[in-house]
């Protein structure tokens, strides 16, 4: 655990990245997620932003079209009470290689999904074709953890999830 980043050394990381609500690049690139809730959730349920980061842009997105959402970041939006209520659907975009603890993390998270609801997780999942050593998205140093298609499988039978499907960067858990 002491290798790992310290909250103030991941704050300053995520203070440079150019998440702005504004930017159409980045809705375009949230996208699957943002399709995937307007498809499949109405105005009528919950969601939770897990890891909203300093610009929301898929709540803020959301909300323009009439969702219910809640806002939780570690360093953005810190209210733990939001972990302790029920979510129809969560999202968490470009956040899981964040985790210190995945495994309770994960717990956490379909603890306070409602069932048959759905978890959408955005992240770049490393497979045996890319170039480890060339391979962008392990330079983060706050990437702590990379995810493959086993782990993913994992992650499903452990946590019990029903179902789940990857597409491209999205990868969606049905409770």
């Amino acid at each position: 655990m002491e290798s790992l980043p310290t909250l103030g050394e991941e704050r300053a990381r995520y203070d440079t990245h150019n998440n702005d609500v504004e930017n159409e690049g980045y809705q375009k690139f949230v996208s699957p997620i943002t399709n995937s809730v307007l498809q499949n959730h109405t105005t009528a349920e919950i969601g939770l932003d897990f890891g909203a980061g300093p610009g929301p842009v898929i709540a803020m997105l959301l909300k323009e079209q009439g969702y219910n959402l809640a806002l939780y970041d570690p360093v953005y939006h810190d209210f733990p009470e939001l972990l302790e209520a029920h979510y129809d659907y969560i999202f968490a975009c470009e956040v899981i290689e964040h985790l210190h603890a995945p495994y309770v993390e994960f717990k956490r998270l379909i603890d306070i999904l409602l069932p048959n609801g759905k978890l959408y997780c955005m992240t770049h999942l490393y497979d045996e074709t890319i170039d480890f050593e060339k391979w962008y998205y392990k330079n983060d140093f706050t990437h702590v953890f990379i995810y493959t298609r086993e782990t993913i499988d994992w992650i499903a039978a452990e946590f019990g999830f029903t179902k789940y499907t990857i597409d491209n960067r999205l990868i969606t858990f049905w409770k």
